[in-house]
């Protein structure tokens, strides 16, 4: 049987329209594994599927061009540790440049499904290029942070027909993992994430993506978090969530890259660090790791059609830490 692990849900500040829209302060009292009640700054709707004999609902934002249309879509793929709601600002300047903008949380995140399957780039990829054909949209331009870069390489990959351009925003696993972390087991792994505080929380977010925005920016996900560890159904969500690890960790895409002939643009932090998997290797490993600025230039010289954008003093939350930069580096490279 599993230890109780006590915490104390406190009213928090929770208004960051730079993650979620506006958000009114916090309620005290649990919310569901698909984020029932928490707001999207935009209407959610679901794409609804069958995969290993069980009905699935992935959840995603379709929102129309604000500007003149350009006749082109913009497909959002989020990071690990957040849901798609966090994208609004960079929705709203998108749709301003008159996109289509369809924003995803994929299966195992936000307000989709968390089945008891086996998560892996490819099912994610078969599963967002379903959601595509479901809307009728055949091609687009394709913006990934963190996690969602390794999944926009593998879609990319698999269907480079449908990725006009490619942008990727402070992606993670532009190295092999397995080379400098050994394989850690889920139980530890559910562990360490069943047992995390807010506090424990709060400082991995600040620390391990090395923000530049006040802490107050990160709160309301501080805050989300709290509130879904508070349900019954916690437990399941943690069971997903570590899932998302392993594959970070098992099925690298580093050396798909030279492959991607898709034009591409790498928009990084120079103090994004972050690596995952890091606490769980040596010191002499570990030193090497997380040179993502540097890993994301040299990458960039084995592809035929890519560059990449530094912003100086900015971590692993570029759209946020500076979103008028960033949308404009975007939208440069998506319009030329």
């Amino acid at each position: 049987m599993r230890r109780l692990v006590p915490f104390v849900l406190a009213a928090t500040l929770a208004t960051s329209p730079g993650f979620a829209g506006t958000i009114a302060p916090a309620a005290v009292e649990p919310i569901g594994i698909a984020l029932e009640g928490w707001p999207y700054p935009f209407p959610v709707s679901y794409y609804e599927f069958t995969a290993g004999g069980q009905t699935l609902r992935q959840a995603y934002m379709d929102v129309a061009p604000a500007g003149k249309p350009n006749g082109r879509v913009a497909l959002l793929l989020h990071g690990r540790n957040f849901p798609a709601s966090y994208w609004e600002k960079v929705i709203r300047a998108f749709a301003d440049d008159g996109y289509r903008v369809i924003a995803t949380d994929q299966i195992g995140f936000g307000k989709s499904s968390k089945p008891d399957l086996p998560y892996s780039f490819d099912f994610f990829a078969a599963n967002t290029a379903g959601l595509l054909d479901s809307l009728g949209v055949k091609q687009v331009d394709l913006v990934a942070h963190s996690l969602g870069g390794m999944l926009a390489a593998r879609f990319t990959r698999t269907y480079p027909e449908r990725v006009r351009r490619l942008v990727l925003e402070a992606p993670v696993g532009l190295e092999d993992y397995r080379l400098t972390v050994p394989p850690v087991s889920d139980a530890f792994l559910y562990d360490r994430e069943y047992g995390l505080t807010a506090d424990a929380y709060r400082d991995f977010l600040k620390n391990s993506y090395s923000i530049s925005v006040p802490v107050a920016e990160i709160e309301p996900f501080v805050t989300l978090r709290e509130r879904q560890r508070a349900s019954g159904e916690y437990p399941r969500w943690v069971t997903s969530f570590i899932k998302s690890y392993q594959m970070i960790h098992d099925q690298p895409v580093v050396h798909e890259y030279p492959l991607i002939a898709t034009p591409t643009l790498f928009i990084m932090g120079s103090s994004d660090h972050n690596a995952p998997g890091k606490p769980y290797t040596t010191k002499a490993l570990g030193a090497g790791m997380g040179r993502n600025a540097d890993n994301a230039q040299a990458i960039a010289a084995t592809m035929p059609d890519a560059q990449v954008v530094v912003f100086d003093g900015v971590g692993h939350l570029p759209h946020v830490e500076r979103p008028e930069a960033f949308n404009k580096a975007a939208l440069g490279f998506l319009d030329r």
